[in-house]
């Protein structure tokens, strides 16, 4: 079963989807202000983003949409292409640890 949320109509579609890849970095989560409240008033209304700028830091940031540019078809297939690449560097070196461990020998 896949998870799903109610966005009421009158707040309007949000714009980004969770772990979408930006050039701001990977959106974690988002929130919304909805128009007539005080935080609306204050700050303007609509969605906000938690981002994640870099995977390999506890930073985060906070953008409202006009703020955030998401990546063209290429820069995304050049960045989920290096990952992958990355992931079976790592799988090679796990695969050389176990031979090492099992001394050569595996149940596979």
């Amino acid at each position: 079963m896949q998870a799903t949320i109610s966005i009421p109509q009158h707040w309007g579609y949000p714009r980004f989807g969770l772990e979408q890849r930006t050039e701001q970095g990977m959106i974690l989560g988002l929130y919304h202000y909805p128009s007539g409240t005080e935080l609306a008033e204050q700050f303007g209304d609509g969605w906000r983003y938690v981002l994640m700028p870099n995977k390999n830091s506890d930073e985060i940031s906070y953008l409202q949409e006009d703020q955030i540019q998401p990546l063209t078809p290429e820069e995304l297939f050049s960045e989920i292409t290096a990952e992958i690449e990355f992931y079976q560097q790592q799988i090679l070196i796990l695969q050389q640890q176990l031979i090492v461990v099992t001394g050569g020998f595996t149940n596979a």
